[in-house]
């Protein structure tokens, strides 16, 4: 499965502990990516920069739901549910 045009739901929803270029304390959940492109893209896909916890993150029918707004909405509570 392809990640869907226009979405980013898991460059928002989800917490990232590790630093990123722009947030170099990590990303809080439901926070917008600094690296997060006005199309919705990332724009560290294939830069050895990128956390490793976003370059394990594969589309799936399960994350990436029936839309984006659903995804996010997951994601979301995916989130919640697993926080410590």
């Amino acid at each position: 499965m392809d990640c869907r045009p226009g979405c980013g739901a898991c460059c928002i929803a989800p917490s990232i502990s590790s630093p990123i270029p722009g947030m170099p304390q990590g990303k809080p959940a439901g926070v917008r990516c600094a690296q997060l492109l006005p199309d919705l893209r990332c724009a560290l896909f294939g830069d050895p920069r990128r956390p490793p916890v976003c370059a394990s993150l594969k589309p799936s029918p399960g994350m990436c739901a029936g839309s984006a707004e659903q995804a996010l909405h997951g994601l979301l509570w995916l989130e919640q549910q697993t926080a410590p």
